[in-house]
C-alpha cells in the first residue's frame, strides 16, 4: 500500500496550514475536553480550573519537545548552531522531552495552587495519550518515524520521504494504537475509581515505556544516530527504560504506603 498524503492541509499562498499543526490543535482541545468531562465526574477539580492546567501543559510539552529533540537526536547541530532550537517550522520534536517540559509546567501549576505535584500528574495521565495519538497520526500524514521493511500485508510505501521505496512497517500506526488509544483505554478505566496518590502516573509511565520500547524494535533509528548499541537499543528505548523502572516504583510505593487517594 502506497501512503502518499500532502502534508499541507491548506495552502493559501502567503503561509500554508500543515496537517502535523492542526494535530496539535485537535489535541490540545480534546484534552481540554476531556479534562473537563473529567474534572466534572470529581468533586476535587473545578471545570474552572482545567484550561489553565491545559494551558501550562501545552506550553511546557512544545518548548521540552523543541529542546529535548536538540539535547537527545540533535545535539550536534544544536552545539553548532543553538538558535536552531527556535526554528521550530523546520521540525523536530521529542516526546520524551515534551513530557519533562509538561512535567515542569504542571509543578509550575500544582506551586501556584498549591496542590500535590502527583495529584496533579493523576488527574492529567489519562489525558496525555490523546495528545499522543494526535501527534502520531500526524506523524504517519507527515510519512515520518516509519519501521523496518517488512512483507507483512499491512506494510506500506512512503514515496515522499522513504528514497528506497521500501514496503516498511507503518510505526506510527503502532504507535498511535498503543501510545494513543490502548493506553488511553486502560489508564481512563484504571482511573475511573479512587486510587492511591501516585498509581495513576505510575501505571501510565510503565505502559508508556513498554509500549515505546516494544515499537522500537520494528522503527527505523534516527539516520543521524542510527542503534546505539549491539544493532538494536535506539535512543527511544533507552529513554523509555528509566520510566518503565520509575513507573513500577511508584505504583509499589503508592501501594505499600496506601498514599492518600487522588
Amino acid at each position: 500500500m502506497e501512503i502518499n498524503i500532502n502534508p499541507v492541509a491548506l495552502d493559501l499562498g502567503v503561509f500554508k496550514i500543515h496537517w502535523y499543526g492542526i494535530m496539535y490543535l485537535v489535541a490540545f482541545i480534546t484534552v481540554y475536553l476531556f479534562g473537563m468531562y473529567r474534572a466534572r465526574q470529581t468533586n476535587k477539580w473545578q471545570t474552572t480550573e482545567v484550561s489553565d492546567l491545559v494551558f501550562y501543559g501545552a506550553i511546557g510539552a512544545i518548548l521540552g519537545g523543541r529542546i529535548g529533540y536538540a539535547m537527545f537526536y540533535d545535539f550536534a547541530n544544536f552545539i553548532e548552531s543553538p538558535l536552531g532550537i527556535f526554528k521550530i517550522w523546520q521540525g523536530g520534536m521529542s516526546f520524551h522531552g515534551g513530557l519533562i517540559g509538561a512535567m515542569l509546567g504542571m509543578y509550575i501549576y500544582s506551586r501556584i495552587t498549591g496542590r500535590k505535584f502527583f495529584a496533579v500528574a493523576d488527574f492529567v495521565a489519562p489525558l496525555v495519550s490523546i495528545g499522543l495519538g494526535a501527534g502520531r497520526l500526524g506523524n504517519f500524514i507527515n510519512g515520518e518515524l516509519w519501521g523496518k521493511p517488512t512483507d507483512l500485508p499491512w506494510g506500506m510505501i512512503f514515496p515522499n520521504t522513504d528514497d528506497l521505496g521500501l514496503t516498511r512497517h507503518p510505526s506510527m500506526l503502532y504507535e498511535l494504537f498503543l501510545e494513543g488509544i490502548v493506553l488511553f483505554i486502560i489508564i481512563w478505566i484504571f482511573s475511573s475509581k479512587p486510587r492511591p496518590l501516585y498509581a495513576v502516573s505510575g501505571l501510565w509511565l510503565l505502559l508508556y515505556g513498554f509500549f515505546r520500547f516494544v515499537v522500537e524494535f520494528v522503527r527505523m533509528p534516527d539516520a543521524h544516530i542510527g542503534y546505539l548499541v549491539w544493532d538494536w537499543l535506539t535512543m527511544g528505548q533507552l529513554l523509555s527504560a528509566p520510566m518503565m523502572l520509575f513507573g513500577i516504583i511508584l505504583i509499589i510505593y503508592a501501594y505499600r504506603k496506601n498514599a492518600a487517594v487522588s
